[in-house]
């Protein structure tokens, strides 16, 4: 008896052969919109370190599964060659629709994840993002720091309380989750903050060697890549609402960042 099933039918097999092609195509355009995004998300926004501190990677993951496979895919199943080209181009065209739609709400959704603030704060640096700062409080920040950035975290201090009143504020902002960090009226110039941060920075060489082996690879690795001797740099704790206790910030001796290690600071 003759095999007459769908899969050795020769109209079946042309429209696999040419959908093939033109997933083909729509996954290799997919692929370079994605390679775009990933040099803005990975590069820009989430630069080393702040990728491992704030989770951009993550959701950029997420995000490039989403539309590099879920559009190919849709063209898989809808692209037919026996189709009028009107018909074609409708189904192509709702298919990017759909892909731009979910790029622009995974971008969104990214860019409110972006770390936006690095702040000294009392004796630590703090990271901070976008979705952190309530946007009606800007117009309190200094004149200059009004937008939030999109090239990077901003390097600020963080100014003390100026009265009792406040302070006990700030504690109660605090109980609810908004530190100073994230409070726009309370950023200072960071080079304002630098006393008080050669104040509280430790030797990094202390450090170094109250870790285990492991530790102490990391921090090497870390001191190379800053050109400094180890005897010359300092470090304190960087923390954000993600990572409390998993990275340090290097400092020289004029407490300028020198660089960042994945290890434990308290």
């Amino acid at each position: 008896m003759r095999n007459t099933s769908p899969s050795t039918h020769p109209a079946f097999t042309a429209r696999l052969h040419a959908a093939g092609r033109a997933v083909a195509v729509h996954l290799g355009v997919s692929a370079l919109v994605a390679l775009l995004v990933a040099a803005l998300v990975l590069g820009v926004w989430f630069a080393y370190p702040f990728r491992n501190l704030a989770g951009g990677q993550r959701l950029f993951w997420i995000m490039v599964g989403v539309d590099v496979v879920c559009g190919p895919l849709l063209t898989l199943v809808l692209f037919n060659p026996a189709k009028s080209r009107r018909e074609l181009r409708l189904d192509l065209s709702l298919v990017a629709l759909i892909q731009l739609a979910a790029l622009a709400y995974g971008l969104y959704s990214i860019s409110l994840a972006r770390p936006v603030i690095q702040a000294f704060e009392t004796d630590r640096f703090a990271v901070v993002s976008a979705a952190e700062i309530d946007p009606g409080q800007l117009p309190q920040a200094p004149p200059a720091w009004r937008t939030l950035p999109w090239n990077g975290p901003r390097l600020v201090g963080v100014r003390a309380p100026r009265d009792g009143n406040e302070t006990l504020y700030s504690i109660e902002l605090s109980l609810q989750g908004v530190e100073p960090s994230a409070r726009p009226d309370w950023w200072q110039p960071y080079e304002q903050s630098i006393p008080a941060v050669q104040r509280r920075m430790k030797k990094l060489a202390d450090l170094r060697s109250a870790r285990p082996a492991a530790g102490q690879a990391l921090i090497d690795q870390a001191v190379r890549q800053t050109g400094q001797p180890l005897e010359a740099l300092f470090y304190l704790p960087l923390t954000s609402r993600k990572k409390l206790d998993d990275w340090i910030v290097l400092l020289d001796a004029q407490a300028n960042i020198a660089g960042y290690a994945p290890v434990s600071g308290f």
